[in-house]
């Protein structure tokens, strides 16, 4: 969610970093709230405290403009 620090110029850098984990293939999935108050994504991560560190290393976590909530998540379906 972003934060009262949230600087529009930190949105390339974060679809870069966002780029880099699909190239990677940590990336599930990504995109923003429709509301305009923040987004979420998908990481894959052999554990949460692996997602934490690479979710920490966002820069819209790193420069303060968005609070992050990480949650660990099982797939119970999947297409």
């Amino acid at each position: 969610m972003r934060t009262p620090k949230f600087d529009p110029s930190v949105i390339e850098p974060h679809r870069d970093f966002l780029q880099d984990l699909l190239a990677k293939g940590q990336l599930q999935e990504s995109g923003r709230f429709t509301d305009g108050t923040g987004g979420a994504y998908v990481i894959l991560a052999e554990s949460l405290t692996a997602a934490t560190a690479i979710a920490h290393s966002d820069p819209v976590h790193t420069t303060g403009a968005s609070d992050l909530t990480i949650y660990e998540w099982e797939i119970a379906v999947s297409a």
